[in-house]
């Protein structure tokens, strides 16, 4: 016992440690802790060789960590998934298995007779970290753009796909239709189980210790290993349970004040989870460095191909068809949890599974580095995509007049970029004054947008607004009214100062009007030529104590009736 003490304090210490330089250099923290672990472990320092601490340590740590992936997995928002989204999800899913399990069979790994490497090694591929991407794509503020969704989609439905395979991960060994069924079954009764117990019972218990926070956390753990052992009773795993704990609380009222107060816990878990993996990481050989460098770039090609190639052909255009493929291009956190599963079961050997820590080592350091360029990187891929045959949605209605109206064409006022702000005030202008829709371009890369608004008869221009040929292209040197509608923080390649300095170049005559996410950005914006600057801040500021005066004089339900109505009358293109 006091052994396992002395280990598990040598794992916070060093993970803290490694973690403090994983923050400074911004690299994954995942990573540090694998490194932490190996570091002290059997193959690096020694200092943690008991097979029974790592595995204690290990097997708490996952159980934490499949918990809370079962807390986060939102099975609502998977129902409401639009078909670009499931498909996307499907492609990818079914087209990375496939070629997984061809490209790893084709290279030797072995697919029977007790041993699964190609198999577990074509999951654990199919599998995109949400840790990672998650956090990339909120520094970068693109979790609400339609990439973004897109992306958190499919990573929703990769872990439904995980659950299905570990629900069938223990009958391996006798891959037969019937002990499928029934480990399917088993899985049934334990969802079963837990979603009628979750329905019907734990929201009274909730309720009533609501204001007790020490009971709602000992309340969630202990639902956590009840399910567990129920699983185990059922021949499934404690993992598996866990899993399904997390899941069946998902929809539950009380699941976001259990997933706050769960949270410490749950990293102090995943932690060590990470740093025992770590410990079971050998020092490579070149054969293990090779398996890990083809695990890699397998991932990476056949994640443009089973990702970019759905949306490609669901008309998304070839940059929302790029950006998810990029992002998504790395190995999961949970595909480590699929292959620690398979090493614990002895369906896979040591060497695959070194190879796939490593593989998940080197994809999260470059997946950082590529998704924090990934604007970049898919304006340089669009040039070239062109030339080679691929069309993009601006060439596909090139030349319809509904869509175009024809290269240059001139109207008096041009909104670029269209976020929420230009989504009201295209439903604005439709309330008070029809006719004004008519002289109204809109220029934007989001393909829902370039759809909905050419099926509404406006005229749009598919393109990208930091791009001067783009510009061009949309006649702004003959508007008479340029709109920048667009926050900093949601502009691409560019910012308001910049497009306000290239578009008063491109039309000296034309009244701009720009857009400050900050108060100090206003007059560097009037510097740049606009003509005026709107500042959202102070026009929300303005609603909000209108507000708080009806609720002063008691008229609140007068407001709301106010605004109930006016929101009837609109159809924006953006909800």
């Amino acid at each position: 016992m006091h052994e396992l003490i002395r280990d598990i304090t040598l794992c916070i210490l060093f993970a803290w440690v490694l973690g403090l330089l994983a923050h400074f250099t911004r690299q994954p923290l995942i990573l540090a802790y694998l490194i932490a672990g190996f570091f002290i472990g059997p193959f690096g320092m020694k200092w943690v060789e008991s097979k029974d601490s790592i595995a204690v340590i290990s097997e708490l740590g996952l159980i934490f960590m499949l918990f809370m992936i079962g807390l986060e997995i939102d099975l609502k928002k998977i129902v409401r998934a639009g078909k670009v989204i499931l498909f996307a999800a499907g492609g990818q899913l079914v087209g990375g298995c496939l070629l997984g399990i061809l490209f790893f069979w084709g290279i030797g790994l072995s697919m029977g007779s007790g041993h699964f490497d190609a198999l577990y090694l074509c999951v654990a591929c199919a599998l995109s970290s949400t840790v990672i991407i998650v956090k990339v794509l909120y520094e970068k503020r693109e979790l609400d753009t339609l990439p973004g969704r897109i992306t958190l989609g499919v990573l929703v439905l990769q872990d439904i796909f995980a659950i299905l395979f570990l629900a069938v991960q223990p009958s391996l060994d006798n891959l037969q239709v019937s002990v499928i069924l029934i480990s399917i079954g088993r899985v049934g009764v334990l969802v079963a189980t837990a979603l009628v117990l979750s329905r019907y019972v734990l929201p009274r218990l909730f309720h009533q210790i609501a204001r007790r926070p020490e009971l709602v956390l000992l309340g969630a753990l202990a639902w956590c290993f009840l399910i567990g052992e129920i699983a185990e009773k059922l021949h499934l795993s404690r993992e598996m349970g866990s899993l399904v704990a997390g899941v069946s609380l998902s929809t539950f009222p009380y699941a976001l004040d259990v997933t706050a107060k769960v949270t410490t816990l749950r990293d102090f878990f995943i932690t060590l989870f990470f740093v025992a993996l770590g410990m079971t990481i050998p020092i490579p050989g070149l054969s293990v460095i090779g398996l890990a460098l083809l695990i890699a770039a397998f991932t990476v090609v056949s994640r443009i191909v089973t990702t970019f190639v759905p949306l490609y052909l669901m008309k998304q255009g070839l940059r929302a068809s790029l950006l998810p493929a990029i992002n998504l291009a790395q190995i999961s956190e949970f595909s480590l949890v699929v292959i620690q599963t398979g090493v614990v079961a002895n369906h896979i050997g040591t060497q695959t599974s070194s190879a796939a820590s490593f593989a998940f080592v080197v994809l999260a350091v470059i997946s950082t580095f590529v998704m924090g360029k990934s604007d970049e990187i898919t304006r340089a891929l669009i040039g070239p995509m062109k030339k080679i045959g691929l069309r993009d949605l601006d060439q596909a209605h090139e030349g319809d007049a509904g869509h175009e109206g024809g290269h240059g064409e001139a109207r008096r006022i041009v909104i670029l970029g269209f976020f929420r702000a230009a989504s009201a005030l295209l439903a604005e202008i439709e309330r008070q004054n029809p006719l004004v829709l008519e002289q109204i371009t809109v220029i934007d890369f989001n393909p829902n947008v370039f759809r909905t608004l050419a099926d509404r008869g406006l005229h749009v221009i598919y393109g990208d607004i930091s791009n001067v040929d783009t510009l061009l292209h949309a006649g702004i040197g003959k508007a008479e009214i340029i709109i920048l509608s667009v926050p900093d923080s949601l502009l691409k390649g560019a910012d308001n100062e910049k497009l306000v300095r290239h578009v008063r170049t491109l039309n000296p005559t034309a009244k701009i009007i720009g857009n400050a996410d900050m108060l100090s950005s206003v007059n560097d914006l009037y510097a740049a030529g606009a003509d005026y600057v709107m500042v959202t801040r102070i026009t929300d500021a303005r609603e909000l104590y209108a507000v708080i005066e009806a609720a002063d004089a008691s008229l609140l339900d007068e407001k709301r009736a106010e605004l109930d109505a006016l929101l009837a009358e609109r159809k924006e293109v953006l909800p």
